[in-house]
C-alpha cells in the first residue's frame, strides 16, 4: 500500500471529478496499484500526463524494443522496483538479451548490445550520470534516430523518472512474482 490512501471520487474536488471519472474510466486498475495510484490524487495532472503515456503506446514510431530498454535502463537509474517489475520481462520479449538486462539489474558491467540498442544505453547512461550528453554521444544518436525520435527518446526517460519518483517517494508496492528485483 502507498503511502496515501486510495483515492475515491468523494475525496475529489468538485471541480477535478469530470477528470477523476475520465481516468477511472480508462483504467480503474491503475488507481489501485503502480504510478496511476499515486497520481490520481491529482486527478486533472495525470489525465494530461496519460496524453504523454498514450501517444508513447499508439503513435510513436520508437520501437517497441528501444521504449523497453530507455523504461529499464531509467527504473535502474532511479532504483525503481515498480518500473523494473513491470517493464524487464517486455524488454527480454522485446529481444533485449538476458545477460544484459541481468547485468543491468545487477549493477555489474554491461555486455555490448548492437546498433541502436547500444546507441540508447551510450545515451541514457550519459545523460543520467551527467544530466548532459556529448557531442559524441549525441550525434551518434541523432544519426541513428533522427531529431524527432531522439526527442521522443529523451521525453519517454524522463516522462519514467516522473512516474519512479512517484513509486519511489509514495512507496508504492510492487506486485509479487515477475523479474527478480533490482540489486540497490
Amino acid at each position: 500500500m502507498a503511502r496515501t490512501p486510495a483515492v475515491t471520487r468523494g475525496k475529489v474536488p468538485e471541480k477535478y471529478r469530470a477528470a477523476f471519472d475520465s481516468e477511472v474510466a480508462i483504467s480503474r486498475s491503475a488507481m489501485e496499484n503502480g504510478p496511476g495510484s499515486v497520481m490520481i490524487n491529482s486527478p486533472e495532472m495525470r489525465k494530461r500526463a496519460n496524453q504523454l503515456v498514450f501517444y508513447f503506446r499508439e503513435e510513436s514510431e520508437l520501437p517497441q524494443r528501444i521504449q523497453e530498454l530507455a523504461m529499464i535502463l531509467t527504473a535502474r537509474d532511479k532504483d525503481c522496483q515498480y518500473i523494473w517489475y513491470a517493464h524487464a520481462a517486455r524488454a527480454r520479449e522485446e529481444g533485449i538479451s538476458n545477460e544484459f538486462i541481468d547485468a543491468l539489474r545487477d549493477k555489474k558491467p554491461l555486455p555490448k548490445l548492437t546498433g541502436d540498442q547500444q546507441i540508447v544505453v551510450d545515451y541514457a547512461t550519459e545523460l543520467f550520470a551527467t544530466n548532459r550528453v556529448s557531442h559524441g554521444t549525441f550525434q551518434a544518436a541523432i544519426d541513428h534516430f533522427g531529431a524527432q525520435l531522439l526527442t521522443e527518446l529523451t521525453t519517454m526517460m524522463g516522462y519514467y523518472s516522473l512516474l519512479a519518483l512517484n513509486v519511489n517517494a509514495f512507496e508504492v508496492d510492487v506486485p509479487e512474482g515477475g523479474e527478480k528485483p533490482l540489486v540497490v
